[in-house]
């Protein structure tokens, strides 16, 4: 790894062509990236898929895209590849199961789109306590799994759970009282 590059640093040098500061972002990502999307889809090939298509894309669009936070830019790019997925594949009981997908109006279909939705949610975010919004973004933005979370907090792993579920509680009953069918794959507990 070109730990010497900063994500900035590294954005500079793809967007000037450098094959090598695409592969050194490739190697820093791709795996995490994966992991991500599997954790929600479930699905190796499907997943390879996603990942494969979004760096096709980032090195497409390298000219052309303004990126100022490479690791948000990516991880947004999988929830929005996996949010379309979701969109164009019938979506099973198990998998309304697993991803939590809350159906607040059974009766009603609203066009929300996707970015739509993040500012909804990030307004949701922005209400919960100071405590618990924090360890949220650090579990849900930041990809920080919950021992990471306890570590650097110097909390318990249970406390972490506990300040999850209390946001993802308030953040889901919130939801359905504005009335919204939404996808919740990044919020899955």
């Amino acid at each position: 790894m070109l730990k010497g590059f900063t994500d900035i640093q590294l954005l500079e040098k793809v967007s000037e062509g450098k094959e090598w500061a695409f592969d050194e972002v490739h190697s820093r990502y791709a795996s995490k990236m994966y992991m991500y999307a599997f954790n929600i889809l479930n699905k190796k090939q499907e997943c390879e898929d996603i990942i494969q298509n979004i760096f096709i894309d980032f090195w497409m669009k390298r000219n052309k895209v303004k990126i100022l936070n490479l690791s948000s830019y990516l991880f947004r790019s999988v929830k929005f590849q996996v949010f379309n997925y979701f969109r164009n594949h019938k979506i099973t009981e198990v998998d309304l199961n697993r991803l939590n997908i809350i159906d607040a109006t059974s009766n009603t279909s609203m066009g929300l789109e996707f970015e739509e939705l993040e500012k909804v949610i990030e307004d949701n975010v922005l209400k919960l306590p100071k405590r618990c919004q924090k360890i949220f973004r650090m579990s849900r933005f930041e990809n920080k799994s919950h021992k990471e979370i306890a570590y650097e907090l110097g909390i318990s792993l249970q406390g972490v759970k506990n300040q999850v579920s209390k946001a993802l509680k308030i953040i889901r009953g919130n939801l359905q009282k504005e009335k919204l069918i939404f996808f919740t794959a990044f919020y899955k507990e």
